[in-house]
This record gives C-alpha cells, sequence and structure tokens, in this order.
C-alpha cells in the first residue's frame, strides 16, 4: 500500500530543529483502493458501491454492509476516503451494520461547494444517511481529521449516537496548542498543504506529467486517475486543511457540552503502548492532548495503543473491537420507554 505519513505523536515524525519539534499534526496521506480489503479476489472499494443523491444533485459513494443495530458508521482521515477501512469494515459487518463513505471530493463522491469545513461535512452525512434510508442509533468511529467530524454529526443527533470512537484524532486548534509548547509554526499544517497545491496547480495547467510526477494521480484504474484530475478534489483538501484549525476547530469547541453524555473511546497511537517518558516530549503532548479530549465525555476512556497514526492497518483488531464494545453497551442498555 502506497501512502504518505504525517504523524505526531505516533513516532513516524519526529525531528528536531534549533531546540524545537518541527512535525506534522495528526494527519495522514492514505492511499485509495489499494489499502482495502480483497473480498475473493475483488476489491470492494475499486468502484462505486451505493450512489446517494443529495438535495442539491451531488452523489456520495456509501459502502454498507452487516445487519443488526447500532449501525457503526466510519469518518476518514484528511486524504482519504472509505478504501481507508478496509481491514476494519469486514469485522464490524459480522457483528453488525457498517458504513464507510467518501466524503465529498473524495473517492467517488461528488465534490461539494466550499468551505469544506466540518459543518459542511457532517450536514453532507446526516442529509447522505437520511436520503438512503440509514436509520440510527449510531456508532462512530473517526480517525485523525475525522474525529473532528464525528464529533460534529454526533451532534447533529446526539439522542442517536449510541458512542464515539476517536482514533488518534486531531484535536481542536491543534495548531496552537502544539505551536504554544514548541514554538511558532510547530503545529503548522504548510507541510501538508504542498501536495494539494501542487496537484490543484497542475491540474489546472492540464500538466499530466506533473501529475505523475508529484503522485497526485492514481495507478488503480482509468477511472480513479480520471476523478483525481479534477480541480475540485484538490480544492477540498486544501478547503479542510485550511479550516481544521479555524472554523472546524471553533465548531467541534462548541458541541462539548452537548455531547458529555455520550460514551467515548480515544484510542491514542504510541511507539511502546504506554505513557510517554521524559524523552519524548511529542508524545506526552499528543497524550495530554488526548487526555484533555477523554476528560470532555463523562464516559471518556483513553486507551495507549501500541501503533503508529495509520491504527486502523496497524491495529485494525482494537479499532474494530472498541467499536464492538460501544455496540454491546449498547444492546444491553434497557429498553427506552
Amino acid at each position: 500500500m502506497e501512502q504518505e505519513t504525517h504523524s505526531w505523536g505516533g513516532g513516524r515524525l519526529r525531528r528536531f530543529r534549533n531546540a524545537k519539534v518541527i512535525a506534522a499534526v495528526g494527519l495522514a496521506l492514505i492511499g485509495g483502493s489499494s489499502c482495502a480489503a480483497r473480498v475473493a479476489g475483488r476489491n470492494p472499494y475499486a468502484q462505486p458501491a451505493r450512489m446517494i443523491r443529495l438535495d442539491d444533485g451531488r452523489a456520495m459513494n456509501f459502502i454498507c454492509n452487516g445487519r443488526g443495530s447500532p449501525t457503526v458508521l466510519l469518518e476518514s482521515g484528511f486524504g482519504a476516503g472509505a478504501a481507508a477501512w478496509g481491514t476494519v469494515q469486514p469485522v464490524l459487518a459480522a457483528k453488525t451494520r457498517v458504513c464507510s463513505y467518501d466524503r465529498a471530493g473524495y473517492g467517488f463522491s461528488d465534490p461539494g461547494p466550499m468551505p469544506r469545513d466540518g459543518e459542511a461535512i457532517a450536514r453532507d452525512l446526516d442529509q447522505a444517511l437520511r436520503k438512503a434510508g440509514e436509520r440510527g442509533p449510531f456508532g462512530m468511529v473517526g480517525h485523525s481529521a475525522g474525529g473532528l467530524y464525528a464529533r460534529l454529526f454526533a451532534a447533529r443527533r446526539p439522542d442517536e449516537i449510541a458512542g464515539l470512537v476517536l482514533v488518534d484524532t486531531s484535536v481542536p486548534f491543534q495548531d496552537q496548542r502544539i505551536s504554544g509548547v514548541f514554538g511558532r509554526n510547530a503545529g503548522g499544517l504548510n507541510g501538508l498543504r504542498q501536495r494539494p497545491a501542487t496537484c490543484l496547480r497542475a491540474v489546472k495547467k492540464k500538466l499530466e506529467e506533473a501529475l505523475d510526477a508529484a503522485g497526485c494521480l492514481p495507478h488503480d484504474s482509468a477511472q480513479a486517475r480520471a476523478i483525481a484530475s479534477r480541480p475540485g478534489v484538490w480544492e477540498t483538501q486544501l478547503s479542510e486543511l485550511d479550516t481544521l484549525f479555524t472554523g472546524t476547530s471553533a465548531q467541534v469547541a462548541r458541541t462539548i457540552p452537548n455531547l458529555k453524555e455520550t460514551p467515548a473511546i480515544v484510542l491514542t497511537a504510541s511507539p511502546t503502548g504506554t505513557a510517554a517518558g521524559r524523552s519524548d516530549p511529542g508524545a506526552i503532548l499528543w497524550q495530554a492532548l488526548h487526555r484533555e479530549v477523554a476528560s470532555q465525555f463523562l464516559r471518556g476512556d483513553l486507551r495507549l495503543v501500541k501503533s503508529s497514526h495509520l491504527m486502523m492497518n496497524d491495529r485494525p483488531e482494537v479499532v474494530a473491537g472498541a467499536a464492538l464494545e460501544l455496540v454491546d453497551a449498547y444492546r444491553k442498555k434497557p429498553a427506552q420507554l
């Protein structure tokens, strides 16, 4: 699987320069359908599955399977579509219903209007599920930036949420929190912006060689290459990055009181699977930020997992197990009268 990983606290990228930590911030660029599990020699993520038409005419690609309630919804991190869950979704589908999807501008889903902030993403998901006839209750699993988007969707339907699993999640205003400890620009997103900005310029100029050289075009299929040649794909990624620690973070911060009662499991990637020591200040901060996230829920549980930032690839059994734990707990609740 081809992938580029930018991880804070997961141990993949950690450099020191002039006594400052220069690192990217808990986000991953994940190769598309090459990550997907194969079923009987077929890649279920290599073609559109179920295209759901929204009110404005846009179509979004959903992959839902399994039976049972609650339905688990999988929200990918930055740069990733449904295929990121290729090793987790089959495990969940054996126990309950589960849906992954391509956000607007990702995979086989049409781009959406700007800005592509968290509210726009949560609104699209909300509407698509209603159009598809997928009913709650829902368990939400969000990886990296998807952890913020999962919280915003949950805030739209708090009475239908069985629980949240936040997988090495980004945190609100993360750039400021990191820069406040390690210095100016330590938590910035300029490094992550370079690739989509380069791809967008090449797409607009129709420079296919430049697109290939920059790794903008996948090699999975002609259809995948055609999709990645659309400006909207790269405009989507840039808009997500430009709003992630501004508008999206403010939106998530406002939801904290509304989700206090929601059960939540925060899975934090750790190179050792144990609490960070003094020799690893980046991991100390990352674990502290996640501890703070867990404390925002009355039933918030922080768990350190020996894994890279791409936990759904390294430890799919842990991610699926946490989701199923919340599913089982919800099923055991007394019936509401």
